[in-house]
């Protein structure tokens, strides 16, 4: 690994850049790559505030820098482009807005709220969202980090993290409500702008997740010309991690194809 940079597979296989969620780093993505890398290389940066990556700048629109920077890994050649969560609207937006240097795009549950219909499932994330708000306010961040562990982990409780595990995350809070201009309100303008994307795009989610990601999902589809859907059986929102042979596998699928020129035909995903 170089600074703040994971890598495998060889330099001349075809490229796919890796966005992980927030809360982790570009590794987070090693289980799922490993298994890839036998016809990929892979590149995962470590992200805005996570890792290695730069220190978020808390004067500017958190979207805008994690993009900016993002884009700052993508190859000479058109990228095979995957994003998770939060990682997942940058690629997507990247997709938006670089569209003649992506060759496809892989998107795992992305928490674009703003795609959402109002309703009980996406008020529930908001509430959540406005419970957290008061706490990092008055720095109770370990808190904040149990709550939002709660809904958007793996099932993992915040006290039994280790100690050093459980202090980074903590101090990572202030990512969330900054994050949310861009996810609540499409502060970006992602939604209007859907039909520049013009790779094949692959939409991923776990069946334990919550219901708004399916929301979500429906309505990137609607927008999206060229577009399939997959969903990893008994897994939540941290399959990449929890279920990385399935989402590898799937995604790998995608992937050949996507390479191969073949075209929405031929994905059985």
């Amino acid at each position: 690994m170089s600074e703040g940079l994971h890598l495998w597979g060889a330099d001349d296989a075809p490229p796919v850049l890796l966005l992980h969620c927030t809360l982790a780093h570009g590794g987070a993505w090693k289980r799922v790559a490993r298994r890839l890398s036998d016809r990929f290389r892979l590149i995962a940066p470590d992200m805005v505030g996570h890792g290695q990556g730069p220190p978020g700048d808390r004067t500017r629109d958190f979207h805008d820098q994690t993009t900016e920077h993002a884009a700052g890994f993508l190859p000479a050649v058109p990228v095979h482009l995957a994003g998770h969560s939060f990682g997942a609207t940058v690629a997507l937006r990247m997709a938006i807005e670089a569209p003649e240097r992506v060759a496809s795009l892989t998107l795992f549950e992305p928490v674009l709220f703003a795609a959402a219909p109002d309703g009980p499932e996406k008020r529930a994330n908001a509430e959540t969202l406005a419970r957290m708000a008061p706490m990092i306010a008055a720095d109770d961040e370990r808190g904040a980090a149990r709550l939002f562990l709660s809904v958007w982990g793996s099932g993992e409780e915040f006290d039994a993290l280790p100690k050093a595990e459980a202090a980074r995350m903590a101090a990572q809070m202030w990512m969330i409500p900054a994050q949310r201009i861009a996810l609540h309100e499409d502060s970006a303008a992602l939604l209007p702008r859907l039909d520049q994307v013009r790779c094949p795009v692959l939409l991923m989610e776990g069946a334990t997740s919550p219901p708004v990601i399916g929301q979500i999902l429906d309505t990137l589809e609607a927008g999206l010309a060229d577009v399939r859907r997959a969903k990893v059986e008994g897994a939540g929102h941290m399959a990449p991690i929890s279920h990385a042979q399935e989402v590898a596998a799937v995604i790998g699928e995608f992937l050949d194809t996507a390479t191969q020129g073949a075209g929405k035909r031929a994905f059985s995903g």
